[in-house]
């Protein structure tokens, strides 16, 4: 087998992220003694994904008869995605993604900021925009409560940074005793406010973790900013669903890609003795996930040690990065930009025009 064939079996080997082959991101292959090296190029982050890329590629190619060893020289190359309408991705930002559920209680901030770290400890380059205006957890979660950010010229706002990765919310900007009595037009434009001033840098990923519900602060990102795709988060129980499910349609109406599912609190784990059960019900986000032609990212426990984490300002990923739970949100955050990378979900879901009615 030379060096061309070899390429041509390694293009075909279906990479289980992107759930396609390989194809042009197989860049270049030569034999070195008994090896065969493989050069890819992915279009997501490939942090801690060479190991098991390389064992599926060595496995595929010794079923093809390649009877050497294979070495794979791996890198990512991460660009700006498609946005809805006639939006232009963001200057300095080369994809927003949205972190949204249709109501409250399902873990979607929790989700949001270990998605963000997730993708920044794979490599990437993160901001994390706290978008509930009302209710802004992301500085306590991330360990920066108190904090209040620098304005050197008095118009722009230089984002925290924490653990690798940016952040802004209102809660920095505002006593985090006194409520947030705003109308929706103030709390629109504090988001817009937001995400323009704020000094942000070159990105690979914002993620925007929303404020549940379908109403003006999502339907602003919607219409106003560019959004590259969508993740919806739910809890297997029907009532839930039903919310999530109205969101997942905020998103189709608005010409937003929907990258995926992540079902929350799947499953509960007991704290004494480790057993699992199904408090909240069994299998509802694969058939949402079903319903919609959209994939399942992934399913998380109800586990103390995550909400005991996200409380203390060290999220899972950096609380326990190479345990169980840490594991379940980088495989999340790998399926998620792989989806977007692939163009799957733009491919999925076209775009449609907004009625009345």
């Amino acid at each position: 087998m030379n060096a061309n064939e070899l390429r041509a079996r390694a293009a075909a080997v279906v990479d289980p992220y992107l759930g396609q082959p390989l194809g042009p991101a197989v860049t270049g292959t030569e034999i070195v003694g008994p090896e065969a090296v493989i050069d890819v190029t992915l279009g997501f982050p490939s942090g801690g994904y060479e190991g098991p890329l390389q064992l599926l590629l060595g496995r595929e190619l010794a079923a093809a008869g390649w009877a050497g060893g294979v070495r794979l020289r791996l890198r990512s190359q991460i660009t700006a995605h498609a946005v809805q309408g006639d939006l232009k991705p963001l200057p300095t930002i080369k994809n927003v993604l949205a972190v949204a559920s249709g109501k409250g209680g399902v873990g979607k901030s929790t989700t949001a900021v270990n998605l963000a770290l997730a993708l920044a400890a794979q490599g990437a380059r993160v901001g994390l925009l706290d978008a509930d205006i009302y209710g802004p957890s992301q500085p306590l979660m991330m360990g920066l409560a108190g904090e209040r950010p620098n304005t050197p010229d008095g118009k722009q706002i230089e984002p925290l940074r924490a653990y690798g990765v940016e952040v802004m919310s209102i809660g920095f900007l505002i006593d985090p005793a006194q409520p947030m009595v705003w109308r929706g037009p103030m709390v629109t434009q504090a988001l817009v406010q937001l995400l323009g001033d704020t000094r942000w840098g070159e990105l690979d990923y914002l993620i925007v973790d929303m404020p549940p519900g379908t109403g003006d602060t999502q339907l602003t990102l919607a219409q106003r900013v560019p959004v590259s795709g969508a993740v919806i988060v739910t809890t297997p129980q029907d009532i839930a669903l039903a919310d999530a499910r109205k969101g997942l349609m905020m998103f189709r109406k608005v010409a937003v890609a929907v990258l995926g599912i992540v079902e929350n609190m799947a499953t509960h784990v007991c704290s004494q003795c480790g057993h699992e059960e199904h408090i909240f019900g069994a299998g509802g986000g694969e058939r949402m996930a079903q319903e919609y032609g959209v994939p399942l990212l992934g399913s998380l426990p109800l586990d103390i040690r995550i909400r005991e984490q996200t409380d203390s300002g060290r999220p899972t990923v950096v609380a326990e990065p190479e345990g169980r739970l840490a594991q379940a949100y980088h495989d999340i955050a790998r399926r998620t930009s792989a989806r977007l990378a692939s163009g799957a979900a733009a491919i999925a879901f076209p775009t449609l025009s907004v009625s009345d009615d």
